[in-house]
């Protein structure tokens, strides 16, 4: 008698036993069409965030393209005000030295005659 049930309307069957369950569920699984929309979702999505990675490193290229144009530009100019300034400075050296106030003033020495 273990493996009879007996209900409380008082009936005994001897198919089931207690405490398991009487329905039987059949695994669902899906077709091969869902699993090729699934796969292709898969290879759109991977797809997508391969693109968007590449545009975000092209644009980082072009943005430290554009600063080292501005560092070139700005060193160019740092040159040219160097050169400026020591030009200046040796005008200003010059016009102020012992020797150059001892110099005649020039003037145009004239023509040669034929």
């Amino acid at each position: 008698m273990r493996n009879e049930y007996v209900s409380r309307r008082g009936t005994v069957t001897n198919s089931w036993s207690r405490n398991q369950n009487i329905v039987r569920h059949t695994t669902k699984r899906l077709g091969n069409l869902s699993l090729a929309a699934i796969f292709g979702m898969m290879v759109l999505i991977v797809g997508l965030i391969y693109a968007t990675q590449s545009v975000k490193a092209t644009n980082y290229d072009y943005e430290l393209s554009n600063i080292e144009d501005e560092i070139s530009d700005l060193e160019a100019r740092k040159e040219d005000l160097a050169v400026e300034k020591a030009r200046l400075t040796s005008i200003a050296a010059a016009e102020n030295s012992q020797v150059a106030s001892n110099m005649p003033d020039g003037k145009p020495a004239g023509y040669a005659n034929e």
